[in-house]
């Protein structure tokens, strides 16, 4: 092997639970593991990275990654932490989600690899539709004892009250026994022997280990799980979420400027937790970058290269420049030449939330002066007196350069041929969109 993965894995803190023998399977020889991601949306957000992460470790350890894809566990849906009942998809929606996460999957994994680990992708839907309900009830039904699936977690909480109150459908608790037999189905035909996941996953993946116990004898009948912790941020909130939702992996859904921001936001005790999940970074470096953070943590330079690594490996090094580039730009000396290299979308993104005002097009190429720009015109400022007072202060500037009472607005002062950034001392920013 490479190097020792569960070693690896330990020492940036993605070992939750280990079944005895994993370790000594894995430094054996070259191993088959695999990770389920439900298709419940078409791309995955951050929270998916870790999984994602875990299959790169163990193809860079030399063993093999297995990524499967639940088409058909999606139509049940994980009640795994789970207080509800999930909704479930129609067969055409599942078909675009699971659609979507392979062509995620594929940005991380090289499923067209020739080497001898090289990474595989499948999906459940393949090997569970033909399966009809007899034949589950008889051949894997009758393995695992309802006492035994009633046990979990998973289960137990939901019956109980103490996550939620509407019970369980037969539909959800079965859902155990299909991703039990997942790992049997996987066992069987490439010789996989460890499934993976978070810790919120213990339950259903010890359930495959019994299964594949149960179904076999012998040597083939040896399987093993591991967990890594579900991450969680140092403040309590809950991971992988902005102010507008999911950080998502796609950059038409979360765009790559929010994403480099999101992790370049993080707080000092995160960004030294993260830094070790979901970079590749070695340990010496990391402990370099963790040391000098301490010493100068204004700099904040664990964030930044926190945000450059994830940045990369998500999007593309070009990405990361252009998102850096741009979170830079409010204080470019070259301010003006430097935001016209932006495009629009990543213009808004830098300016989200600034007001903005809509003038058209052949009034500002006639001119507009400055007290039309900050009231008349737009109602930046409450009134014409307070937009003299804020030019005779000279506090007032035009695209990051200060103006007078007496500068006009032209198309020259235009932005991408749309946009006019002004400010009012430091903290007041608006935006003129011409129309």
């Amino acid at each position: 092997m490479n190097y020792n993965l569960v070693e690896e894995l330990t020492w940036r803190g993605m070992v939750h639970d280990i079944m005895p023998g994993t370790e000594e399977q894995l430094n054996k020889e070259m191993t088959t593991a695999y990770i389920g991601f439900d298709p419940t949306s078409d791309s995955l957000h951050i929270g998916s990275l870790v999984p994602i992460i875990l299959l790169m470790h163990l193809e860079k350890a030399g063993h093999k990654p297995i990524a499967l894809v639940g088409g058909a566990t999606g139509m049940i849906g994980d009640p795994s932490g789970k207080s509800d009942e999930r909704n479930l998809l129609d067969e055409v929606t599942l078909n675009h989600n699971v659609a979507g996460i392979k062509k995620v999957l594929s940005r991380f994994l090289d499923f067209n690899s020739e080497n001898k680990n090289a990474p595989l992708i499948v999906n459940n839907y393949d090997w569970m539709k033909t399966f009809s309900f007899i034949d589950f009830a008889r051949d894997v039904g009758k393995r695992i004892t309802v006492n035994y699936m009633m046990s979990k977690d998973s289960v137990k909480n939901r019956l109980s009250g103490e996550e939620g109150s509407v019970g369980m459908s037969f539909t959800e608790f079965t859902y155990q026994l299909i991703q039990g037999y997942d790992f049997y189905h996987l066992h069987k035909t490439q010789h996989c022997l460890l499934q993976m996941g978070g810790s919120d996953q213990w339950g259903n993946i010890t359930t495959g280990t019994e299964l594949v116990r149960r179904m076999n004898v012998g040597d083939n009948a040896k399987a093993y799980a591991m967990t890594c912790p579900l991450i969680t941020k140092a403040d309590g909130s809950k991971f992988g979420k902005s102010e507008s939702g999911n950080v998502w992996l796609d950059a038409n859904k979360t765009s790559v400027y929010k994403f480099y921001q999101f992790w370049l936001n993080t707080s000092d005790d995160d960004a030294e937790k993260y830094i070790k999940i979901f970079t590749f970074l070695d340990k010496n470096t990391i402990e370099s970058l963790v040391k000098a953070h301490k010493e100068t943590p204004h700099l904040r330079a664990l964030q930044k290269r926190l945000a450059q690594e994830i940045t990369i490996l998500v999007h593309s090094k070009s990405d990361f420049e252009n998102a850096e580039k741009a979170s830079n730009i409010l204080f470019s000396k070259s301010f003006k030449e430097d935001i016209n290299t932006l495009d629009e979308s990543t213009f808004l993104d830098v300016f989200e939330g600034v007001p903005q005002a809509e003038i058209s097009k052949e009034q500002i190429a006639n001119g507009i002066d400055m007290i039309a720009a900050l009231s008349a015109q737009t109602n930046f400022l409450a009134s014409n007196g307070e937009a003299r007072r804020a030019l005779k202060e000279n506090s007032v500037s035009v695209n990051k350069e200060k103006v007078s009472d007496d500068y006009i607005i032209t198309n020259e002062d235009l932005i991408s041929n749309t946009y006019v950034v002004i400010n009012k001392g430091k903290r007041n920013t608006y935006i003129i969109k011409a129309v």
